[in-house]
């Protein structure tokens, strides 16, 4: 059903891409935003989740308000010391901080207060639509609730979400003040991801064009501007990039980009894990938890 409903979309495209090419690119940037259902799950999903919940509950609960939607924050050792360093984990697309429990876990056990946000459209967080610009928003809204984390980590979509979080890529948006980025099976570059986007709808070049002014219209910058690997040259904090070579959802050559950017990042391989099961991984789960709390600039 999902083949044929993409099938019928870009018939339609293909239709009003001549005709009206702005309007086509305002509704494949809608279409690009919209999120699954977060409350319709595959069995196997749920068996996840099923797994995750005794996890889940031990966490504070925090709704959150991001003038654009209302977000849910999980507060993990909401007991610790005034001292303890923050972390705050970011999943990915089509998944919900419960998928990140593993990492969480090995935060947990380095003296860290974890926080997992559910980005807007996923989890237990409101809406059905979810892009870069909402994305730093939920973030910046966790900051400013909470203080600005030492640690950002992301997984796929998330990572990204860091690195534009951290620079303050989004017009509006103050550089959220992270000292260390943990990138997980992280995209580098959000113009590719674009790229991907219009070919699979067979979007014209003039669509293109108005679907990338989308982006300068709701995050204040232009398309071109968010790239991971020159966000990082220009920002140089210490990053760890994960990622597995045999990744079939995000390129490892994502990962090779990102090292590009300087000495400052670090790449670890974590071959045989794929795209999600590089979470559960223990010696991915350790070495995230080691370069989050190490002390020592990456690269001296």
């Amino acid at each position: 059903m999902a083949s044929i409903g993409f099938s019928i979309i870009r018939g339609a495209f293909a239709l009003t891409g001549p005709i009206a090419p702005r309007l086509t690119g305002r509704a494949a940037f809608e279409l690009f935003c919209r999120t699954a259902d977060p409350k319709r799950v595959s069995p196997r999903e749920a068996s996840v989740l099923g797994e995750s919940a005794p996890f889940m509950a031990v966490a504070r609960r925090h709704v959150l308000d991001t003038r654009s939607s209302e977000v849910l924050v999980h507060e993990f050792d909401a007991t610790a010391g005034a001292e303890a360093p923050t972390a705050l984990v970011i999943h990915g697309w089509r998944s919900r901080s419960d998928h990140m429990r593993h990492i969480i876990e090995g935060l947990l056990g380095r003296g860290f207060r974890v926080l997992a946000v559910d980005l807007p459209g996923h989890g237990g967080s409101a809406g059905r639509r979810l892009n870069m610009a909402l994305a730093v928003a939920a973030v910046a809204a966790v900051a400013d609730h909470f203080g600005s984390p030492q640690v950002l980590v992301g997984h796929s979509f998330g990572g990204a979400v860091a690195v534009n979080a951290a620079v303050g890529s989004v017009a509006g948006f103050t550089p959220v003040a992270a000292e260390r980025l943990v990138l997980i099976a992280a995209p580098s570059s959000m113009p590719a991801i674009f790229d991907d986007f219009s070919r699979f709808f067979g979007l014209g070049a003039r669509t293109q064009m108005a679907l990338a002014d989308q982006v300068l219209r709701v995050a204040g910058r232009p398309l071109e501007d968010f790239v991971g690997e020159i966000q990082l040259r220009d920002h140089p904090l210490p990053t760890l990039v994960v990622h597995a070579p045999d990744d079939r959802e995000v390129a490892f050559d994502n990962a090779l980009r990102f090292e590009a950017a300087g000495k400052h990042v670090q790449v670890l391989r974590a071959p045989g894990t794929g795209h999600r099961r590089i979470l559960a991984d223990s010696e991915v789960v350790s070495a995230v938890a080691d370069f989050a709390a190490a002390r020592e600039s990456v690269g001296a």
